[in-house]
């Protein structure tokens, strides 16, 4: 599939009640725990999802669309999660990305971006030269990613308990 904005705003606004769904009112031990060391929770993959909301998708949307001669991103910080997210709340976190993607979807969607307006560039710390429409699709795609990273950390708190069905639940093996 070629990317779509109206499909891919589909995707974005959803997400948060999908995290929300998946977390609020579960135990911690659901929330806090990861697949070992300098793994996520999905406590963190929240965090993670906040910081970007700040700082990534929307902030290099509008630098790519500004009149800044200068197109350079700022180095996005994988792990700021764990300064910013200290003391919060699971409730706090899921909160505060409802509401920085409500306004992230704003933001998009009076942006009124035309094929032209998705073909403009940016320059990626990392990556080099990166169109709008790429950048966009990253970010579904980047949602996409970390709601199956979140499921993925759930199921290996039973990876143990589920004996010999293990066989048979990909999500386990991410190789079958």
């Amino acid at each position: 599939m070629q990317f779509n904005l109206q499909k891919s705003i589909q995707i974005l606004e959803r997400t948060p009640t999908v995290i929300e769904k998946l977390l609020d009112g579960i135990d911690n031990d659901w929330i806090n725990n990861n697949e070992g060391p300098d793994t996520w929770s999905p406590y963190d993959i929240v965090g993670h999802l906040i910081h970007g909301e700040k700082t990534d998708w929307i902030p290099r949307m509008e630098l790519i669309l500004s009149d800044n001669p200068d197109k350079h991103f700022i180095s996005f910080d994988r792990f700021a999660q764990f300064r910013e997210s200290k003391g919060k709340t699971i409730k706090q976190l899921l909160s505060e990305f409802s509401d920085l993607r409500k306004e992230g979807i704003q933001q998009l969607k009076a942006a009124n971006l035309t094929e032209a307006l998705l073909d403009k560039k940016g320059i990626h710390p990392e990556f080099g030269e990166v169109s709008l429409r790429k950048l966009l699709a990253a970010w579904v795609v980047h949602d996409l990613g970390h709601i199956h990273q979140m499921a993925r950390v759930m199921a290996k708190q039973y990876n143990e308990e589920v004996g010999l069905w293990t066989k048979y639940l990909t999500v386990l093996h991410p190789d079958l």
